[in-house]
C-alpha cells in the first residue's frame, strides 16, 4: 500500500453512518450486561489521549486502541459481560454494564462521571446527530446531543418512558419525531411515532417480535419484525412482508447514502441456534426485499455499511463479503480472519466487524488478534496481538 492511501484509510474523517448497525444490535432476548461491579480500576494512573480510539471488550475489562496503529493504550478493569456503542462524537463510547450506561472517554482512556443507570440496558442509536439510550429493564429512552458529553456532565436531553418495559429500541429524527418500539417482557408487536412533545401520533401494531432499527437515505427507518420489517417514511408506517412465513430480521445495518437498508434473515423459529446464510436487503423507497445467498453463515456481529454505502458482510469462512446494495451483486470476498463458527450463547466471542470511513477493523477472538483492513483495495494495514481475547469492538465515528 502506497502512503498517501495508508493515511487516508487511517486518518481520513470518519463516516458517521446513519444509526448504530450491528456493534449495537444484539443476538439474544436478554441485554443485560451480567457484570458483577461497575467500579473500574485501570492498568496505569495516566494515560495520554489515543487517535481515532477503538474499545474492545474482554472478560473482565476492556481494551482502549489507537485507531491509527492498533497500539494497545490502556486497560481497563470491568468485571462481567459489557458492552460497548459508538456515542456519536469523536472522543466517547458508550459502556453498558449491569447498573446501566456508562460513558467511556476512549480518547482520554478513562470514564467521566456521565451514567443512566438502569437494569438491563440495551440499544444505544445514533441519528441525525442525536443518540437515543433505551434501557429495556425499565423501558425509558433517553435522547442527548453527543457533542455536549465533552462538558463531563450529563446533557440535557429529552427522556420517555415506554408503557411497559421490553427489549426494544428508539430513534429521533431531524425533525424531532420519536419512533419507538411497542412491547411487553414477554410480547413485542410494533412501533409508535412521538412528536417533540413526548405526544403520539402514529402507530403500527403488525410487527411480531420487533426488533433493531436501522435508517436509510432521506431518514426512512426500518424495524425488523419476525415476518419481514416495518418501515417509517414520510409520516407513514408501510410493512413488508417476508417471503416466508417466518422470516425474521432482528439485525439491521444502514446507510445515509443508500436507500436500502441491510438486515440478517432467519426462517428456523425452532432452532437453538439458526446459522442463516442468507441475508436481506430492503428497499425502503419501493418497499421491497430481496434475499441473497452468501455461500457462508454469519453472526449479529457481522453486518456493516461502506462509506460508499456497500453492504458488509463477515462470513464465517473468514471473508468479508462486498455487496452492492442495489443489485444484491456479491463485487468482491476480502480475507479477513480464519474461518470460525458461531458459538450457541450470544454473550461468547466471535469476530466481530467494525467499520469507519474505508477502514474495516475485525477482531479474531481465537487467536487474541485485530485486524485493520482497506477496503478498497483489500489490504490488510495491521495487525495486533492483544492479552486476552476480546469479544465486542467498537470505537469513536468522527476523526480529529
Amino acid at each position: 500500500m502506497n502512503t498517501s492511501l495508508r493515511t487516508r484509510a487511517l486518518t481520513g474523517t470518519a463516516l458517521t453512518l446513519a444509526v448504530a448497525t450491528v456493534l449495537t444490535a444484539c443476538g439474544g432476548e436478554d441485554s443485560s450486561s451480567g457484570a458483577k461491579d461497575a467500579n473500574d480500576t485501570t492498568s496505569s494512573p495516566t494515560a495520554a489521549a489515543v487517535g481515532d480510539p477503538l474499545v474492545a471488550t474482554f472478560d473482565g475489562g476492556l481494551y482502549v486502541l489507537d485507531g491509527r496503529t492498533l497500539e494497545l493504550g490502556r486497560t481497563i478493569t470491568l468485571p462481567g459481560f459489557n458492552r460497548v456503542s459508538p456515542a456519536g462524537d469523536g472522543d466517547h463510547v458508550i459502556v453498558s454494564t449491569d447498573s446501566g450506561f456508562r460513558v467511556l472517554n476512549a480518547a482520554g482512556q478513562s470514564f467521566s462521571d456521565i451514567a443512566y443507570q438502569g437494569a438491563k440496558p440495551g440499544h444505544v442509536v445514533r441519528h441525525a446527530g442525536r443518540t437515543v439510550l433505551f434501557t429495556d429493564g425499565t423501558g425509558e429512552v433517553n435522547v442527548f446531543d453527543p457533542a455536549d458529553l465533552s462538558g463531563g456532565e450529563k446533557p440535557e436531553g429529552r427522556t420517555y418512558t415506554s408503557a411497559e418495559a421490553h427489549h426494544g429500541v428508539a430513534i429521533e429524527l431531524k425533525n424531532g419525531e420519536l419512533l419507538s418500539t411497542l412491547g411487553t417482557e414477554e410480547k413485542r408487536t410494533g412501533a409508535l411515532v412521538l412528536d417533540k412533545n413526548n405526544k403520539e401520533i402514529k402507530r403500527a401494531e403488525n410487527c411480531p417480535g420487533v426488533h433493531g432499527e436501522a435508517a436509510a437515505r432521506n431518514e426512512a427507518v426500518a424495524v425488523g419484525c419476525e415476518d419481514g420489517v416495518l418501515i417509517y417514511r414520510d409520516g407513514e408506517f408501510t410493512k413488508v412482508a417476508a417471503p416466508d412465513d417466518y422470516g425474521r430480521i432482528g439485525n439491521q445495518a444502514g446507510s445515509d447514502v443508500s436507500p436500502v437498508i441491510l438486515g440478517d434473515y432467519k426462517t428456523d423459529q425452532e432452532a437453538e441456534l439458526e446459522r442463516p446464510t442468507r441475508i436481506s436487503l430492503i428497499d425502503t423507497e419501493k418497499a421491497k426485499l430481496r434475499l441473497v445467498d452468501l455461500g457462508t453463515s454469519y453472526s449479529f456481529r457481522s453486518l456493516a455499511r461502506g462509506p460508499e454505502g456497500e453492504a458488509l458482510v463477515l462470513g464465517t469462512d473468514g471473508a468479508i463479503r462486498v455487496i452492492d446494495p442495489a443489485s444484491g451483486e456479491i463485487e468482491k470476498k476480502i480475507p479477513a480472519v480464519g474461518e470460525w463458527r458461531e458459538p450457541l450463547d450470544w454473550q461468547q466471542p466471535r469476530p466481530t466487524l467494525f467499520v469507519r470511513d474505508h477502514t474495516a477493523y475485525v477482531s479474531e477472538p481465537g487467536r487474541k488478534a485485530l485486524h485493520a483492513i482497506d477496503l478498497e483495495t483489500g489490504e490488510k494495514i495491521t495487525s495486533v496481538t492483544l492479552p486476552e481475547s476480546t469479544n465486542e469492538l467498537s470505537g469513536v465515528v468522527a476523526g480529529h
